[in-house]
C-alpha cells in the first residue's frame, strides 16, 4: 500500500452536514485513513469532527494528492471545502481547538485506520459539528 496526503487550508466554513475537507474512494479503490490533523486560524475556539459521509453531494474541487513514495500514484481523491449539504453519518472523533491560532488536533488509526469503502458515494470529512464553524488548517493521511 502507499501512503497519501492532502493539505490546505478549509475554503469554506464547515457546518454539521458541510466539510471543509474530505477523502472519498472510488468505484475500483478504497482507502484505509491513518492520519488527521485540523489547527485552528483564529483566536475563537472551535468544535471539530471527523465523520463519514454517505453520498458525496457537493463536494468542491478535487485536491492533488502528495505521495509519500515519489513513485505511486493516488486514485482516490481528496476534496477542498463542500459546495453543498451531505449526508453525515457517525462521528469518529471530536475536539474543541483552543481560542488561539495554531492550537489542533491529530487524530491516528491504530495498525488498521479507518476503511474507506471501494466507492464514490462513502468518504470521511472534517465537519464543525456545533456552534459556529471557521476555516481552519487540516491534513488528511490515507492509504491505497
Amino acid at each position: 500500500m502507499a501512503r497519501f496526503s492532502v493539505a490546505g487550508r478549509a475554503t469554506v466554513i464547515g457546518t454539521t452536514v458541510r466539510a471543509m475537507a474530505s477523502v472519498f474512494g472510488i468505484a475500483a479503490t478504497g482507502f484505509r485513513l491513518r492520519e488527521v490533523g485540523v489547527f485552528n486560524t483564529t483566536s475563537t475556539a472551535v468544535a471539530v469532527a471527523l465523520c463519514r459521509f454517505t453520498n458525496a453531494t457537493g463536494v468542491g474541487a478535487g485536491l492533488t494528492a502528495v505521495s509519500y513514495d515519489p513513485a505511486a500514484v493516488a486514485r482516490c481523491t481528496g476534496f477542498a471545502g463542500h459546495t453543498a449539504d451531505g449526508t453525515v453519518g457517525a462521528n469518529f472523533r471530536y475536539a474543541t481547538l483552543a481560542a488561539a491560532v495554531g492550537s489542533g488536533v491529530i487524530w491516528t488509526f491504530g495498525d488498521t485506520g479507518v476503511i474507506g469503502p471501494v466507492t464514490t458515494a462513502l468518504g470521511i470529512g472534517i465537519i464543525c459539528p456545533i456552534g459556529t464553524g471557521q476555516l481552519c488548517d487540516y491534513y488528511i493521511d490515507f492509504d491505497e
